[in-house]
């Protein structure tokens, strides 16, 4: 009788059943879960608030080095977004080639020595170069944490996960400024950058004790090294291995963000239009200290208030998403479950998200901007920055969780790819911002950009009917 000859590999996976295994971070306590999200949204609300909390002061950095240049004044706040935007086409490979935590750490610590630069830059030059290299380093825990969330939670409890995680990214542009311009205002603009670098170093500290690493292929490669160790038997690997030699996966990994972009329909288009909307944000965020101190003669630290009802639509549109979302998706998951079929990435894109949000945002634009024009009490445009606040985030947000859903095993990659995008018009498009409002005003200015968002709206309705068409069009392409 002839001997089985030895198996030429021991596969290394979850320990059967994979649902009780507590390697898998699948499995983790809910505490340990939030606990490793809330230190990631807690970074990513210091991130944006950084790169907006200079908005008010920026007179006072021009006085300061002695400069009336136009462009520097809006570009000082959007060359942190251009960093932003760069910062994901290394980050978010990395993290699916040596994990989530290790980038995490670096970055931090990158960001926060970037941060301090800053408060010491000796001419414009300098400062311009220290906020590119911060919003770069910056970047990876905006890029990658999606990808961590793909990594802990289920699909049909994400929406609230990633609303969570969000609340620190779409506060952190608001909320920025009222600090910002308080602490210049009082102190000096140099205690500005010194007194977030203090929270930046603390929640660091804190990072290192609380985050744990999740990407699966990492986890297994490391068991599969394990086991090697332990047997002294070089068989074993890990079932989500490649196989591929280090150079190469590096070399795919790099290039998958801009690969997605450019190859793959669902991605470019979805990206696009966030990007339009994200320019559109940081266009008003960079001019609003301009807008209010010409018309309404607010001084800077009444400027930051400004950016108040802003957060609070953007806090009641994370609300109303968290309580649609995962609900939806859930409702969707049990009638695929019944009717023997499968629940989709669109169902995260359904009319009670995406109708809202996509009106929304251009209705907010046409009350903040022909408010303004027509100098009408200051309470009103406000409310405009709030309903354009709240259409916002239920756009990101669903664009989001329907991006990692949908390129689960990429999810890092694929919203690199829409933080690149968005970065990218976010830090240029404010450039032209004051000679929007200088050429056609405030009302028509605004408008303009209403119009834009209002012919890219049915972008999410589309996607949440016929997106499994459109994904499948370079989908095939998205892995090499």
């Amino acid at each position: 009788m002839t001997a089985t000859p030895p198996p030429l590999e021991f596969i290394v996976g979850w320990d059967e059943p994979e649902t009780e295994d507590p390697e898998n971070p699948m499995n983790w306590s809910a505490l340990v879960k939030w606990a490793n999200i809330l230190i990631l949204s807690v970074i990513g609300f210091l991130v944006p608030l950084v790169s907006s909390m200079m908005a008010p002061a920026v007179q006072l950095i021009m006085d300061d080095y002695q400069t009336t240049s136009t462009a520097f004044a809006t570009f000082s706040v959007s060359v942190f977004v251009l960093g932003f935007a760069s910062g994901p086409l290394l980050w978010a490979p990395l993290s699916e080639l040596y994990g989530r935590v290790p980038v995490y750490h670096a970055t931090n610590l990158l960001f926060l020595v970037f941060t301090l630069c800053c408060a010491h830059a000796p001419g414009q030059g300098a400062f311009l170069a220290f906020r590119f290299l911060s919003g770069f380093a910056g970047a990876a825990p905006i890029a990658n944490g999606s990808g961590s969330i793909a990594d802990l939670v289920p699909k049909e409890q994400r929406g609230k996960f990633v609303s969570a995680w969000s609340v620190g990214t779409i506060l952190g542009p608001m909320i920025g400024p009222i600090i910002g311009g308080f602490v210049a205002e009082t102190a000096g603009w140099r205690w500005m950058f010194w007194s977030i670098s203090i929270a930046i170093g603390a929640v660091t500290i804190l990072s290192f004790c609380v985050l744990r690493e999740t990407y699966p292929p990492v986890l297994l490669g490391r068991k599969a090294a394990r086991l090697r160790r332990e047997t002294g038997d070089d068989r074993y690997r890990s079932k989500l291995a490649s196989g591929i030699g280090s150079a190469e996966l590096f070399r795919r990994s790099i290039v998958r963000p801009s690969r997605m972009l450019l190859c793959c329909p669902a991605v470019t288009i979805l990206c696009a239009y966030v990007a339009v909307l994200y320019g559109t944000l940081y266009l008003l965020f960079a001019t609003y200290s301009f807008v209010f101190g010409t018309v309404y003669a607010f001084s800077p630290s009444a400027a930051g208030l400004v950016f108040l009802p802003g957060g609070a639509g953007t806090l009641l549109g994370l609300a109303y998403m968290a309580r649609f979302s995962d609900r939806t998706i859930a409702k969707r998951a049990a009638a695929a479950t019944a009717t023997a079929t499968m629940a989709t990435p669109e169902d995260r894109l359904p009319l009670v998200v995406t109708l809202p949000g996509a009106l929304a945002f251009p209705a907010g634009l046409f009350l903040y901007g022909w408010s303004v024009e027509c100098r009408v009490h200051w309470a009103v445009p406000l409310l405009g920055t709030a309903v354009t606040g709240f259409g916002s985030i239920l756009v990101f947000v669903g664009i989001q969780t329907y991006l990692i859903d949908a390129f689960e095993k990429y999810a890092a990659s694929a919203v690199g790819a829409n933080t690149v995008l968005r970065g990218t018009v976010g830090a240029l498009l404010p450039l032209s911002g004051l000679d929007l409002y200088h050429a056609l005003g405030w009302g028509w200015g605004n408008s303009l950009l209403a119009f834009l968002a209002l012919a890219l709206a049915p972008v999410p309705l589309l996607f949440g009917r016929y997106g499994a068409r459109i994904r499948k069009l370079g989908g095939s392409r998205v892995s090499l």
